[in-house]
């Protein structure tokens, strides 16, 4: 079992940057792999991108590549995002989540963390 813990979120400008840590707890990190989702108010959840358990390997949706990066610290328990030239349409909740299956596959993400606000003005 792991518990995730999101922070880095707040207010910034459109065209600004943020990084988003998610801290897990727990002996086994490196055997998850590691996604980031969003949801906005009103909308379904969303898919932000994706780490398999080496680090190795990365997947992003096409709207989101060049913007937005992910990465992860095996030794700190840590997996970050970093996301810039941020627009309003990137406002929403972002959520860490954890899973023991490949990366690829959202629908085996089961652990997931509380959640860290983030809002784009313009």
């Amino acid at each position: 079992q792991v518990q995730l813990l999101e922070s880095g979120g707040g207010l910034v400008q459109a065209g600004g940057s943020l990084r988003l840590s998610c801290a897990a707890s727990g002996r086994t990190f490196s055997s998850y792999a590691l996604g980031w989702f969003r949801q906005a108010p009103g909308k379904e959840r969303e898919f932000v991108t994706a780490i398999d358990q080496s680090g190795d390997n990365k997947v992003y949706p096409d709207s989101l590549k060049g913007r937005f990066t992910i990465s992860r610290d095996n030794a700190k328990n840590t997996v970050f995002l970093q996301m810039n030239d941020l627009r309003p349409e990137d406002t929403a909740v972002y959520y860490c989540a954890a899973s023991l299956g490949s990366y690829l596959f959202t629908s085996a993400y089961t652990y997931w963390g509380q959640g860290t606000q983030v809002t784009v003005s313009s």
